[in-house]
């Protein structure tokens, strides 16, 4: 059900107020969404892996056991990216490509659609065959 004018004009209010009284949290509030939560542990999730990664190479040819705990860092980093990537779902995920598909969009526009152009000419080749 849409707002009323009147709410509407009382929403807009309350915000110009919130922008006056506390413009960071203002700004916290617009640019936080229900999943940066959820991404910020999945990219600490990613760096956790690297790091084990990085232990369990560095430490191979030292001894099997400081190995075996980089293997267990990384074990630990992947189920708790794996849980993060749950909470998240299907729905953050989706937002996510559609920023980056926005993005590539935006790309596209700035290098003329080249690979397009490409595509019709060989389209226009195999037509004349």
């Amino acid at each position: 059900m849409p707002l009323s004018e009147d709410e509407q004009r009382i929403l807009t209010q309350i915000e110009q107020q919130l922008y006056q009284d506390d413009p960071g949290l203002a700004h916290e509030v617009s640019s936080t969404t229900v999943f940066t939560h959820g991404f910020k542990h999945i990219r600490l999730a990613a760096l956790g892996f690297v790091v084990g990664l990085a232990v369990l190479l560095g430490t191979l040819s030292i001894s099997y056991w400081f190995s075996f705990v980089g293997f267990l860092i990384m074990l630990a980093s992947a189920w708790y990216g794996e849980k993060n990537l749950r909470r998240v779902g299907k729905a953050g995920l989706q937002q996510v490509t559609g920023t980056a598909r926005t993005s590539t969009t935006q790309s596209r526009g700035f290098f003329g659609d080249a690979g397009k152009r490409m595509r019709d000419r060989l389209n226009d080749s195999d037509d004349e065959k």
